[in-house]
């Protein structure tokens, strides 16, 4: 990574000079006309519980950013895996 770290006399805490690295404002999370980060935010607000909430934002995020990395097969699959695991729980809830 080309960024530079600065630490904090505590050493808790560190910000990233270069607005382009991977942390702040990685490609596949910023191509398009918004923000993954605040689709998924608006997605879930209204979702039943935390747990549910991480499920579907891990969905949503895969999904839109298989196409800007290596392997689009492979976030499908995470991908699928969250959902399979959200369609369970939300299955529990309901039974």
């Amino acid at each position: 990574m080309d960024s530079e770290f600065s630490f904090s006399n505590n050493a808790k805490f560190w910000t990233v000079e270069n607005d382009k690295s991977m942390v702040n404002n990685p490609a596949h999370y910023t191509n398009g006309n918004v923000d993954v980060i605040e689709v998924i935010e608006d997605a879930v607000k209204s979702a039943d519980d935390p747990a549910s909430a991480v499920l579907q934002s891990q969905v949503i995020k895969y999904i839109m950013r298989m196409w800007l990395k290596d392997n689009p097969l492979q976030d499908a699959q995470k991908a699928q895996w969250y959902l399979e695991r959200l369609i369970s729980r939300l299955e529990l809830s309901n039974g």
